[in-house]
């Protein structure tokens, strides 16, 4: 499917996965508005290398697990660039913890930044997908979910309820023109991961750290398919396979 023209929300789309899946997107003829919380300079240059390539762009800074900010953020892209036609639940966080040393505020906060801003995002965009009847939505998860990772049990649990998520938008959604899947990445040579003293390459069956290259393939792939919904897409160098 030709997905020139469409414009996508890629939320943390300043940095990482995010910024590789806009960049990817751009590549295939999309218009992108990513958002950013800190680190507006990175937000900038990602805007411009999608610029770059032809396409239309727009980074907003906002916090996407406040429902405030994103009422604010949906408005202001849409009234900048138009409909957002694909949503990218990108933005998250990881905080390496041993199993005695999570608390409470620890389990709400994992939770609050990796699952309930999904929640929000997509609740906000989805009426628009509906009224013109096509859609995608791409959650990023994780193979903690599957697994249990190395981050710790507070962030596996938040990242597989992305797992349910998806799978409720998916069904409530097929008949609408509105699809919803999962990518479900391992180790990816990111920031985050490279900063967890944990996560190694020893643990991938392919014996190195993935690139953001290579989840972003999947998420375009993802945009341009109109039949797949309700899957996780596994991009872990073999660490977990179904």
């Amino acid at each position: 499917m030709d997905l020139s023209g469409r414009l996508a929300l890629v939320t943390g789309g300043n940095r990482g996965i995010g910024r590789a899946i806009a960049i990817a997107l751009a590549d295939a003829g999309v218009d992108v508005a990513l958002t950013y919380r800190v680190r507006e300079a990175e937000a900038r240059q990602t805007q411009a290398d999608v610029e770059a390539r032809g396409r239309r762009s727009l980074c907003v800074q906002a916090d996407v697990s406040r429902g405030d900010d994103v009422a604010i953020l949906v408005k202001h892209v849409e009234a900048a660039l138009g409909p957002i036609d694909i949503l990218v639940n990108n933005a998250g966080a990881i905080r390496p913890l041993a199993l005695d040393a999570i608390t409470e505020r620890d389990w709400d906060e994992m939770h609050t930044v990796n699952l309930k801003s999904a929640f929000l995002v997509t609740q906000a965009v989805v009426p628009g997908m509906r009224a013109r009847r096509w859609g995608r939505i791409i959650n990023l998860s994780s193979v903690a979910a599957q697994l249990g990772g190395v981050v710790g049990p507070h962030y596996a649990a938040a990242k597989a309820g992305l797992f349910g998520l998806t799978h409720a938008y998916a069904a409530l959604l097929a008949k609408e023109g509105v699809t919803a899947n999962a990518i479900a990445p391992a180790l990816i040579a990111t920031e985050m991961v490279t900063s967890n003293p944990r996560a190694t390459p020893a643990l991938i069956p392919v014996g190195r750290f993935g690139a953001v290259e290579e989840v972003a393939d999947v998420a375009v792939t993802i945009a341009r398919n109109g039949y797949l919904t309700g899957q996780t897409f596994n991009v872990n160098g073999g660490w977990y396979m179904s």
